[in-house]
């Protein structure tokens, strides 16, 4: 698996295109995926990647970083043995490829906001 290419509001993985922000956990997309407060990343939001235990959750924070990790969430996933990352999208996907090329994609997951 591979993100191939991305744009404001657009994503490309393995040739097929989403429009909707997104979240990917052991190599599966999971599409049309929105936060309870929106532009705030909580551990509800993420409770699937929780589950699948990812060594490294990488937040796509979008375009323009307006999307926030509510504050006390990265050392609550830390508390669980994830390592959190958040960047702006295209920064964050950029990241995505490359730990998944050398870690594998069990081991990474990826929560996307394509737009602002």
């Amino acid at each position: 698996m591979k993100i191939e290419s991305y744009r404001f509001g657009e994503i490309v993985i393995d040739g097929i295109r989403y429009t909707k922000d997104l979240k990917i956990i052991r190599g599966k997309t999971f599409d049309n995926w929105w936060r309870l407060q929106g532009h705030t990343l909580q551990l509800s939001d993420i409770l699937d990647v929780v589950a699948a235990k990812p060594s490294t959750l990488i937040v796509g924070t979008g375009a323009y970083g307006r999307m926030v990790v509510k504050p006390g969430l990265s050392e609550e996933l830390n508390s669980k043995g994830i390592r959190i990352e958040a960047l702006p999208t295209k920064s964050a996907i950029q990241r995505f490829n490359e730990l998944a090329s050398q870690l594998g994609h069990e081991n990474i997951a990826i929560a996307l906001h394509l737009t602002c």
